[in-house]
């Protein structure tokens, strides 16, 4: 966005942390940075506030921002529609317009007097990745990635800048075999949930046996040490004779893409995987007291239907959630086994009638997160959030900056 024309008040790298200690060290600067973007809203006063997502900074942004008369547009909905129900009523009281990736959302808050609009989810309308499985299989996706371009709305493949090639891949160098099928392994992209769940992942791996070769895709976001302990978690478990072969790998499109079969830690990958269409399983571990905090808490509204499995779960797969009842099969704490995994996976592999439903639900709940066919030439989610935008900039006089308050 800076390279765009923006101005950057605060940097996210500076105040972007994880973990309690780690937030308590840094939040003397944390709250200095904050207070600088809350007295330039003050004293600069923009047209119109768009806030993406990040809800505990975001309800409180936009509350100043409401007290200067300046309108709030909140793209990506916190899942409020999940949990902490109660915050709904800031949304009521400080956002202008909510606009929603998710088509039930539009309901929900429609119904609770938000004025909402369902714009489509980004990752919808993104074509499928145009690497061949046998360029892929080489490495050669570590030379070029395709990059969506939404100001045009065409594909361009790239060189990558060294800094990004190198971010991208990690040092990793890879090849596959082109010939066995492939089943791609997604832990998750948090350090945390990747030692919670990879080796389970990699215990399934070596059940399902060596027929088939396995990807784990490494997310830019993950740091070299935690790669060296992915790297470790698979060594130290590929013992024995005849051990299965697993490979880290760039891009998780393109290895879903191109994989038979897939297991996905519930969270965004979910709906990564839902646009590419292969079958897959979700899995997630938590600690004991954390899922049974969650299941108290979690509650969805009638506008979501939410089937309990056998064990009283409710889904908790954006996947699920999007088609209205459970297509893919969702494996969490004491169920997510290597055993279960294998087991639920098996029948995803082969042309079953199993699998076909998959793919046929699959493609079912992908047109979902299409937006609404309203204009011609249609439009993508991005661009209608564009529009949106311009619509309330027309109608919103410009702001006066108004001297900076003395207590900011």
């Amino acid at each position: 966005m800076e390279a765009a024309g923006q101005t950057r008040i605060v940097r996210a790298e500076d105040v972007a942390h994880m973990g309690i200690t780690e937030v308590i060290r840094h939040m003397p600067r944390v709250f200095r940075e904050y207070r600088r973007l809350v007295a330039h809203l003050h004293r600069d006063r923009p047209n119109i506030a768009i806030l993406i997502d990040f809800p505990d900074v975001n309800f409180r942004l936009a509350k100043h921002c409401k007290r200067l008369g300046i309108p709030v547009v909140w793209f990506v909905s916190p899942q409020l529609w999940a949990w902490k129900r109660r915050r709904l009523r800031w949304v009521q009281q400080r956002v202008s317009k909510m606009l929603v990736i998710f088509l039930f959302e539009e309901p929900f808050y429609r119904n609770r007097g938000v004025d909402a609009e369902f714009v489509g989810h980004p990752l919808a309308t993104l074509p499928l990745p145009t690497i061949s499985r046998e360029a892929y299989a080489t490495g050669a996706e570590a030379l070029h990635q395709e990059q969506w371009n939404v100001a045009e709305g065409v594909m361009q493949s790239t060189p990558l800048p060294d800094w990004l090639f190198y971010k991208s891949m990690q040092g990793i160098r890879y090849s596959l075999d082109p010939v066995k099928p492939w089943i791609a392994l997604l832990p998750g992209s948090r350090s945390s949930e990747i030692f919670a769940n990879l080796s389970y992942m990699v215990e399934a791996a070596i059940l399902l046996g060596e027929g088939y070769e396995y990807l784990v895709p490494v997310a830019a976001t993950v740091s070299s040490d935690t790669l060296t302990a992915m790297q470790e978690i698979t060594g130290d478990q590929l013992v024995g004779p005849n051990p299965p072969r697993i490979t880290f790998v760039p891009d998780a499109r393109a290895a879903l893409h191109h994989s038979r079969a897939a297991i996905v830690a519930s969270g965004t990958a979910t709906v990564q995987a839902l646009t590419i269409g292969n079958p897959f399983v979700v899995v997630y571990r938590v600690s004991r007291l954390t899922f049974a905090l969650a299941k108290r808490l979690v509650r969805y509204p009638p506008e979501i239907p939410a089937p309990l499995d056998a064990d009283g779960n409710l889904p908790i797969a954006m996947v699920n959630l999007i088609a209205g009842r459970r297509i893919v099969p969702e494996l969490l704490n004491r169920r997510f086994t290597a055993e279960n995994v294998a087991a639920a996976l098996r029948p995803l592999l082969e042309d079953t009638p199993a699998r076909a439903q998959m793919i046929a639900d699959l493609d079912e709940a992908r047109a979902k997160l299409l937006p609404p066919a309203t204009s011609s030439p249609a439009k993508t989610p991005i661009q209608r959030v564009c529009d949106v935008i311009e619509d309330l900039l027309r109608q919103t006089p410009a702001n006066t900056a108004p001297n900076p308050p003395a207590n900011v």
